[in-house]
């Protein structure tokens, strides 16, 4: 049977386009008996734009690449101080379809806030978690023959400026915060991933 699934933290400052590479190489190679991973880290300034993802909203990305990706949604930005995690997962060995997956990774976010006594919310309309309607976590995924991987992204301690260089999900003015900007100093990354993991580890069979 599969094991419980692997965390890797990768560590800052981790490539996009390897990373992404990686991951296709781990979908294609799994199999049947191949555990869960979730990989944790951050990026260097890049700008990822999604299937769905239309020209204008990139509206100044200046220097910061930007790379055409084959997750789902629009254009997003990544740097320093957000946490990426990605979830590689076999979804139908889990029992679980696209929508639910996508349900299941906003609560972890939804429910680590509500631990630190922020209140945050999803939208029917667009993926993601908000707080007092700003953005603080964007999801994308890919799934290829019922296995996920790209997955989640949550601010944590970053320059939000890059964002206004982009209409952010393809929303036009679309606000965005960090955990820095409502609680302060707090966990480092490697601890907020683990907890984070923790839960949606617990959702898998």
């Amino acid at each position: 049977m599969p094991r419980f699934p692997e965390v890797h933290w990768l560590g800052e400052s981790r490539d996009y386009r390897a990373t992404w590479a990686a991951m296709r190489r781990f979908t294609a190679r799994r199999t049947s008996e191949t555990p869960d991973a979730f990989w944790a880290l951050t990026h260097p300034p890049v700008f990822t734009q999604g299937l769905a993802g239309r020209a204008e909203h990139l509206l100044a990305p200046g220097r910061i690449p930007v790379v055409p990706t084959d997750r789902g949604g629009q254009v997003t930005y990544h740097g320093p101080g957000q946490l990426m995690l990605y979830t590689l997962v076999d979804l139908r060995r889990a029992g679980l379809g696209p929508r639910e997956w996508v349900q299941t990774l906003e609560q972890s976010v939804i429910d680590w806030l509500a631990d630190r006594g922020v209140l945050a919310e999803r939208r029917a309309d667009a993926p993601g978690v908000y707080v007092n309607g700003a953005k603080i976590a964007a999801l994308g995924l890919k799934i290829r023959q019922g296995r996920c991987y790209h997955g989640l992204s949550f601010n944590i301690d970053m320059d939000l400026a890059p964002f206004a260089r982009i209409n952010p999900c393809g929303y036009e003015g679309l606000a965005v915060t960090d955990v820095k900007r409502l609680l302060g100093d707090g966990e480092a990354l490697p601890a907020i991933a683990r907890e984070l993991t923790d839960n949606l580890a617990r959702c898998l069979p």
